[in-house]
């Protein structure tokens, strides 16, 4: 149990932000269609909103203070909100 403690410390001070969504789509990810996601409010909904229009396989949420790895996945879009939830930048990788 103590070689999980690390672990968790990575997992950023904002917590998780919404849920994830499960994968909707398959291929590499798209730009252009989630950049009129950005100044809404993140939630569930809207994740999976951006999940589909984008084509990515996977959503990954990025909240104030969290740390994030710094490997590109074309199949990924990242979506960063700030303290307010309000997404600040969605891009695929």
């Amino acid at each position: 149990m103590a070689m999980l403690l690390p672990l968790a410390a990575c997992a950023g001070a904002g917590g998780e932000g919404p849920a994830n969504p499960p994968p909707v789509a398959e291929g590499p990810c798209r730009n252009d269609p989630v950049a009129g996601f950005v100044g809404q409010t993140a939630t569930a909904d809207l994740g999976a909103q951006m999940l589909a229009a984008s084509g990515a396989k996977t959503l990954r949420w990025g909240g104030p203070n969290t740390a994030m790895t710094m490997d590109f996945r074309p199949d990924r879009l990242t979506v960063i909100y700030d303290e307010k939830m309000v997404i600040g930048s969605a891009r695929c990788g």
